[in-house]
């Protein structure tokens, strides 16, 4: 059981780690002045978001590697099977979490004075320069608390992973809940305080940097 929440706490952390950074990347697109730029993000954030996380998951296993044979790890190694799917699932749940971190940040871009903006402008600062060290800090502390939802909800969707066979959690539970039926209400109890405990600290400590890295305007 411990190896099963160690997977689910993998996913969540390496997941995390590309829709951040991915997410920011969409969010810089998404106010960028490049028309093309802020129509890719438009386009992508309205897709990801409206598309089934299942199906992103299904398609990274059925799509990308059954069919295009794209993996990412050594089709030599024994453990491939097993670690290619955690990857492929880390790539759909970058894809799909990307688009909310994306609308999220661009929320708290849009908190920023834009006098700020401007005055960085008039800086000689392009608007790179002018996003990522005037704009994208305040974004951030303005947004540490919607940032902590999309990450337990994360955390929670990791349960997705079992569709193509990641031995993480939810499909654990489900072989148990298959060979104890007896213990339905045990089993299920068993895996959703270890949720809570994966989630409600996450949940107690992005309160608190909200409010002890809030913005004061």
């Amino acid at each position: 059981m411990l190896d099963a929440f160690w997977v689910t706490i993998r996913l969540t952390f390496w997941s995390a780690i590309g829709a951040t950074v991915w997410g920011t990347i969409l969010a810089g697109m998404r106010v960028s002045p490049v028309p093309v730029l802020r129509f890719f993000g438009t386009w992508y954030v309205n897709l990801f978001r409206n598309t089934p996380l299942t199906l992103i998951i299904v398609f990274c296993s059925v799509g990308l590697y059954q069919n295009l044979g794209i993996h990412f790890t050594s089709e030599s190694s024994p453990t491939f099977i097993r670690d290619n799917g955690f990857w492929l699932s880390v790539l759909g749940f970058v894809l799909y979490t990307s688009a909310f971190v994306c609308e999220s940040l661009r929320s708290g871009i849009n908190t920023v004075p834009i006098g700020q903006a401007e005055a960085a402008r008039s800086l000689g600062l392009g608007f790179r320069q002018t996003l990522t060290l005037v704009v994208l800090p305040q974004a951030f502390r303005s947004v540490i608390a919607p940032l902590g939802s999309v990450l337990i909800a994360l955390v929670k969707n990791t349960t997705i992973a079992s569709a193509i066979g990641v031995a993480e959690a939810a499909l654990l539970m489900k072989e148990m809940i298959e060979n104890e039926s007896d213990q339905l209400f045990s089993v299920f109890g068993i895996f959703a305080i270890g949720f809570m405990i994966l989630t409600l600290p996450i949940g107690f400590a992005f309160g608190y940097a909200s409010k002890k890295l809030a913005v004061k305007r």
